[in-house]
């Protein structure tokens, strides 16, 4: 498979294998009208198998939902070509307007304008609870 290159964008490198997609949806890259390439289950001597998403337009993507889907991805930046900036990622201390609460009692059921906030509650398990009401995301 021949993939080209692109000249301005970004690539979002080193997603766990079968991120890829949950990514492009939390990121919203459908609606972009520049090319997008998914590419899954792509060989990697570091992880085995990962996935790559290629962005062919400088775009800001939000680095808390790339960092919440999957902390080990790398954001390599490219102009002219040219890996320019090579940025690494953590888990997010808040999330916001990432999930929404499942809890129906939520204020945020209610309040519709609200914004949907999750904070950090353990690194180690990747949990994250709702401001508002403590539920587990």
């Amino acid at each position: 498979m021949n993939i080209d290159s692109i000249q301005n964008g970004i690539v979002i490198d080193h997603i766990r294998a079968g991120c890829g997609m949950q990514l492009y949806d939390l990121l919203k890259l459908g609606e972009l009208d520049v090319s997008v390439a998914i590419i899954k289950n792509v060989t990697s001597h570091k992880m085995g198998k990962k996935d790559i998403i290629k962005i062919d337009a400088d775009i800001p993507v939000d680095l808390d939902v790339i960092g919440f889907v999957d902390p080990d991805a790398t954001i390599n930046v490219i102009r002219n070509g040219v890996l320019v900036e090579k940025k690494t990622l953590a888990l997010p201390e808040k999330l916001t307007n990432v999930l929404k609460c499942k809890n129906p009692r939520c204020i945020t059921s209610c309040e519709q304008e609200l914004p949907h906030v999750f904070k950090l509650a353990d690194r180690a398990q990747r949990l994250y609870r709702c401001i508002y009401c403590e539920t587990k995301a």
